[in-house]
């Protein structure tokens, strides 16, 4: 038997709800067809965005919302997205699929996508070729009240009040296709580029992220804090970091239904690279930011596959399976147990493409396993993050360099005091005894919900709820917490309330 040892009395700081972000990019069915279909079509929708689609991503709890890229957002120019829509820029997307942009989706769609949502916004600007006054015209456009030139323009355009913009990326993968430019130089850019993003409401004011490195690229982000010092944080509150799980390497990729345990211990074992990754980018930004002023933001993280049998390769549309849920609870639970570095991530990519929490097709939609974890995981978003730890894990896997503990979890403190545990059973086939125990609570309620199914199963169309989120009521309440059994290949979530 494996036990959870929790200690409630000591709280390692806040989970900041924006971990449980989410991207969206002109990319393949994204935005158009996932998220955005018009207003005169016959797909239910509020001024042309999804009614169903928002209504899962509210009930979801988004905390905050990425557009418009990723790559794209480096040959983005975003005055060809205002205005009437018949006048607006036509324009090839040169990254993904080669297809033609019409535009009809821009800066005033966005706002009025996070305002149906309920979500933040993060903007991410264009460095690769865009300019200075490209991006400061931006800002002044979204935030600005006064009498300006963008201002006037916004009002022209219909929208009197200015918007609340919440993050700023300057820039995105600025080593490679948001321009391949060095170190050095990045650094000296984005000291030029943030000086613009103007800060028009000193009550609200816009948090600028400094693109940051591409998986374990630790001279990038050596470079990057030492080009921005001393006190890089007063030029930046934010650096990113982008890695997704490929488990037969980048090139080939593999399918995202056909696998067998082996490759589903290979897939886990990367998705746990992330624990290496934010610990050792972290411990760069502790020498140059040892307050930690400035968050790690994991704005592009996921599972990275072959693209489905018949589909457009630059649209990057996989299915998701169980699979995808163990990687999604994994990442979570290890971005909510580095909560004081860690202040947002962003799942790549929402509907539609690579990990999406939700498919479409047509007026149909589908929640994907990995909406479920990201719906069971929606009650650490702003928690406090508690001590806690697993005696009797075994290292499992069909390869060595690829083995993977049997169990992980994290667990928080909600504001009316119940204590939130997420639970991933990593194996295939091994279900698992499990006690938690308590430093001092005594349980008096609790109900918890289960996520479960073998490993490769997957919603379809025709059948949308093969894989989801279950009452889970197999659990017998001790003096000291809880006994019950994890079944293999499942994600568990238990709320519990002292007596």
């Amino acid at each position: 038997m494996a036990k959870i040892y929790i200690n409630e009395k000591n709280k390692k700081g806040q989970i900041n709800p924006e971990i449980y972000g989410h991207f969206s990019e002109h990319l393949g069915r994204c935005i158009y067809e996932g998220l955005y279909v018009g207003e005169n079509s016959d797909i239910p929708n509020e001024n042309g965005m999804r009614t169903d689609v928002v209504e899962a991503l509210r009930e979801m709890k988004i905390p905050v919302l990425r557009w418009p890229g990723g790559c794209f957002a480096d040959e983005y120019h975003w005055k060809d997205g205002i205005g009437p829509k018949e006048g607006r820029k036509k324009m090839i997307n040169t990254h993904w699929g080669g297809v033609v942009e019409d535009n009809s989706f821009g800066t005033h769609e966005f706002f009025e996508l996070c305002r149906q949502l309920g979500c933040k916004t993060y903007v991410n600007g264009n460095v690769g070729s865009g300019t200075v006054q490209e991006m400061s015209e931006w800002v002044e456009y979204i935030t600005f009240d006064g009498v300006s030139p963008m201002a006037d323009l916004r009002k022209k355009n219909g929208h009197e009040d200015s918007w609340k913009l919440d993050y700023f990326g300057v820039g995105n993968e600025n080593w490679g296709c948001g321009g391949n430019m060095r170190p050095e130089y990045y650094a000296d850019e984005y000291r030029r580029y943030q000086t613009y993003v103007r800060q028009y409401h000193r009550d609200a004011p816009v948090y600028k992220i400094c693109g940051g490195a591409n998986v374990a690229d630790y001279d990038w982000t050596e470079k990057v804090l030492a080009g921005c010092s001393p006190d890089a944080y007063r030029f930046m509150d934010g650096l990113s970091l982008h890695y997704y799980v490929h488990p037969e390497g980048w090139e080939v990729k593999g399918s995202a239904t056909d696998f067998d345990a082996k490759t589903w211990y290979k897939t886990l074992s990367k998705a746990m690279y992330m624990e290496e990754l934010v610990t050792r980018h972290g411990a760069i930004m502790d020498k140059y930011d040892p307050e930690k002023k400035i968050g790690m933001i994991v704005d592009e993280w996921g599972d990275w596959f072959t693209v489905e049998p018949g589909t457009n390769p630059g649209f990057l549309y996989q299915q998701n399976t169980m699979r995808d849920a163990l990687v999604a609870g994994i990442t979570l639970n290890i971005f909510n147990r580095h909560c004081d570095r860690v202040k947002m991530a962003c799942i790549a990519q929402m509907v539609n493409v690579l990990q999406s929490v939700i498919l479409t097709e047509g007026p149909r939609m589908v929640k994907t396993p990995t909406y479920h974890v990201f719906h069971m995981y929606r009650y650490h978003q702003g928690a406090q993050l508690l001590d806690s730890y697993i005696e009797g894990v075994e290292m499992i896997g069909e390869e060595e360099e690829y083995r993977v503990p049997t169990l992980q979890e994290s667990v928080s403190s909600s504001e009316d005091g119940v204590i939130n545990l997420t639970l991933n059973n990593l194996s295939v086939t091994g279900v698992q005894e499990m006690e938690v125990v308590f430093a001092e609570l005594k349980p008096g309620q609790v109900s918890a919900s289960i996520l479960t199914q073998q490993m490769d199963a997957y919603n379809t169309f025709d059948e949308p709820n093969r894989v989801q989120e279950e009452e889970f009521t197999d659990f017998e309440i001790t003096e000291k917490g809880l006994k019950f059994t994890v079944p293999a290949c499942s994600v568990v979530l238990l709320r519990i309330t002292g007596r």
